[in-house]
């Protein structure tokens, strides 16, 4: 979603503008973004306002296409070098598959939109037609160029955001691979071409196969295979396109995938109110932390009956588990591990919604206490199944600092139940 008010750098005409070695430049992947956001509070708001500025994002990147190949490449104008990860450095003009793919999906997007005129949308048709084609177009053995797509050793299709001639050594970077898949989903959408069905097929395939390889269990994700950094800042990005990637294609997978990442390494912020926290009576170990996760204080805090307070950050430190950065009363300053039920958040955080609802189920015998709502003082019910029972839920959750679903179905639809007392082979677990 965008606003009206854009606070980045962009031109008279409302297009996204880049600085780069001190100079604005066109950015394709930076216009097809702020495009898509703006289409999507059109579509929320009905204020033409941000169709006009989807559309200017969208002109300003066919005007600067380049057609080579019988297809259609969008350029970046500038030259760029990776600080961090070697083989990358580029000189002006170089192509992304990151910007083909989302320049299929806004393109595609505009040209099925009802609120496009006829002769546009036939305009952004075309658009989007000649940015399928640089999705069918390999480096045969690095003799052509441009390129974005290759298999690699294990022959399976990759859509690269930094594409390098030589085979197997390009970045395989997870992000923007999967940015450009959503714009074979939108292209398939508006055009049911099959092969954009099959392309779409094998990225899924190779996402799945490739999970293990962008996933660091208990921390960050990497942002690439090549080099297995992990990074702050697009570990929720992976989150986000997983979570799109199961609604689209239905598929359990890429849902669980998705909440293992959010367990993880879960969004650290709880906004500027806070959260509100409950320890109980007892003694209870407070830490502060360095940055690689040691410990530099420790104290004890004893508790003769619970006490609240307010938490500004739920946050993994590495290596060591989910910890709350208390903000007021005795344990300010601190950090105290989150254990349910000694040491509890309340409210709902880091809510995954399913698209469709999954599957799974509760053992026989087993008592299940659930809840109403996701407030301190919801109602409770205790549910006991006389034998294994199916159910469905539509959304996942930590609530009270312990991970519940939504129940989709039956009589306890709407209800909540703890996520730890579904059979161990529940469906979609990886």
């Amino acid at each position: 979603m965008a606003t009206k008010a854009d606070k980045d750098p962009h031109d008279a005409s409302g297009v996204r503008m880049f600085r780069a070695h001190g100079t604005l430049h066109d950015h394709p992947v930076g216009q097809l973004q702020f495009g898509l956001a703006n289409l999507a509070s059109h579509r929320r708001t009905r204020d033409m306002f941000f169709l006009h500025r989807a559309r200017a994002q969208a002109d300003r990147v066919i005007e600067r296409r380049h057609e080579l190949r019988s297809a259609w490449f969008f350029p970046y104008p500038f030259d760029f070098k990776h600080q961090i990860h070697t083989g990358l450095d580029y000189k002006a003009p170089w192509y992304s598959g990151m910007a083909q793919g989302e320049a299929l999906s806004l393109f595609s997007q505009l040209a099925g939109y009802a609120g496009v005129p006829a002769a546009d949308r036939a305009r952004y048709r075309a658009a989007a037609d000649g940015a399928f084609a640089s999705l069918l177009l390999s480096n045969e053995g690095g003799s052509k160029r441009p390129w974005v797509v290759a298999q690699d050793e294990q022959h399976q299709l990759w859509i690269h955001e930094y594409p390098i001639d030589a085979p197997g050594t390009s970045d395989y970077t997870y992000n923007g691979f999967m940015f450009a898949t959503l714009g074979l989903w939108d292209y398939y959408a508006l055009s049911r071409n099959p092969m954009a069905e099959r392309l779409f097929d094998g990225s899924l395939t190779t996402f799945d196969a490739n999970f293990s390889q962008l996933r660091n269990p208990g921390w960050l994700s990497n942002y690439c295979r090549t080099h297995t950094i992990p990074t702050v800042h697009y570990h929720p990005v992976h989150i986000d396109l997983l979570r799109q990637l199961s609604w689209l294609s239905g598929s359990e997978r890429f849902a669980a995938q998705s909440d293992l990442l959010i367990d993880d390494y879960p969004p650290p912020s709880l906004g500027k109110a806070g959260g509100r926290v409950t320890l109980d009576a007892g003694t209870h170990t407070l830490h502060r932390f360095a940055e690689n996760g040691a410990i530099t204080a420790s104290r004890t805090l004893m508790l003769n009956r619970p006490m609240e307070c307010t938490a500004s950050q739920r946050a993994r430190i590495q290596s060591r588990g989910i910890h709350l950065l208390i903000e007021d009363g005795p344990a300010a300053g601190w950090q105290v591990a989150e254990r349910f039920p000694v040491v509890r958040l309340h409210g709902e955080w880091c809510g995954s919604d399913y698209r469709p609802v999954r599957r799974a189920a509760f053992g026989a015998g087993v008592s299940v206490v659930c809840r109403k709502g996701t407030e301190q003082g919801a109602a409770t019910r205790a549910v006991t199944y006389p034998k294994a029972t199916a159910v469905s839920y539509d959304r996942r959750a930590v609530i009270d600092s312990r991970t519940m679903i939504r129940l989709a179905d039956g009589g306890l639809a709407g209800w909540w139940a703890p996520m730890d007392q579904l059979l161990s082979g529940r469906t979609g677990q990886i």
